[in-house]
């Protein structure tokens, strides 16, 4: 890619969301600040933003101050929204009407980490693809079906962008340098980050299974990966087994060689941690993530629930609301 012969300083706003996420934030900024410093110019500047002006802690208990609050934002901007836990009670009107507004002036918006949410939920993805964070792409589906969401670590569809939280934000944004400056200076900022792969919107957020579960056996990894695609309506042993070409007796000593468990239980305790992600994560009746995550009778989900969890989901989903 040639260099640019933009010389304009190009400048952003980074709108910091109570509790979120400082990785994702840092990993966003950094990039900017060393992009100065090795093109020996100021091509970058930043302010830091909340809704009401005041200092924001992230999720890690730090607080940072401010420079601004709601206020308008200048058309040469960027605005970058941070997320982190808890996404959905930091997503105010107040908010939704100002990103809508400055949304309306055909400024480039993104997300980090969670913040997609809070695009989606402005409006701000219509007919555009996004990216979120592993952890919440469940909830997110649940509460935007119509979305279309990627699991790479980034993505960037005209003027808007997201990233799936932590490092991807330094990937998303060494990308945008990449376009606005060329690529030797993507490159020499990897280098002062000590970044030695810069991934592209291709690459996906999570590990491969054979890494993620230390197995390398392409019929175990299959046949998780046809597990997690299906847990709305499980797929039975027999059948799984019979995908892979293999019988369900050798499936079951497969499982209990290497993990410890039977397809039967890992299938369920797979179920189950989405049953948890979207209990904590979303408005829905304890009846519905049941059925959202295969099971049909909410008695059963129960004992399941507090079998692995040592709880009750509406235990669980009650000691969510207190806590926030």
């Amino acid at each position: 890619m040639a260099d640019s012969k933009d010389t304009g300083v190009k400048k952003f706003v980074f709108m910091l969301l109570p509790k979120f996420s400082l990785m994702a934030f840092t990993s966003a900024v950094e990039p900017l600040r060393i992009a100065n410093r090795v093109s020996g110019r100021n091509i970058y500047e930043w302010r830091l933003a909340s809704d009401d002006g005041v200092s924001v802690t992230c999720s890690a208990g730090v607080t940072l101050s401010v420079d601004m609050g709601l206020d308008e934002v200048g058309r040469n901007e960027t605005i970058l929204f941070c997320g982190g836990v808890s996404i959905k009670p930091a997503v105010t009107p107040r908010i939704l009407n100002w990103a809508r507004r400055e949304a309306r002036k055909g400024m480039p918006i993104g997300g980090l980490c969670t913040a997609t949410y809070l695009m989606a939920k402005a409006g701000l993805l219509d007919g555009k693809s996004a990216t979120i964070h592993w952890e919440n792409r469940e909830s997110f589906i649940e509460d935007f079906p119509d979305q279309e969401i990627t699991t790479s670590i980034f993505t960037i569809d005209k003027n808007r962008y997201s990233s799936a939280g932590g490092t991807a934000a330094t990937d998303l944004m060494l990308r945008l340098i990449a376009n606005d400056h060329g690529t030797d200076l993507a490159n020499s900022i990897a280098d002062q980050l000590i970044y030695t792969t810069i991934r592209t919107d291709k690459d996906q957020q999570r590990l491969s299974i054979p890494t993620r579960i230390g197995v390398r056996h392409a019929k175990l990894a299959t046949v998780i990966k046809m597990m997690e695609a299906n847990l709305e309506e499980p797929i039975s042993p027999a059948t799984l087994a019979e995908d892979v070409g293999i019988s369900t007796r050798q499936l079951e000593r497969l499982f209990r060689r290497y993990l410890n468990r039977s397809p039967k239980r890992y299938y369920m305790e797979l179920r189950l941690e989405k049953a948890r992600n979207l209990l904590l994560q979303t408005d829905m009746s304890v009846i519905n993530v049941a059925l959202a995550s295969g099971f049909t009778s909410p008695s059963h989900f129960s004992k399941c629930y507090r079998m692995h969890f040592s709880t009750t989901p509406y235990r669980e989903r009650g000691a969510q609301a207190d806590s926030a």
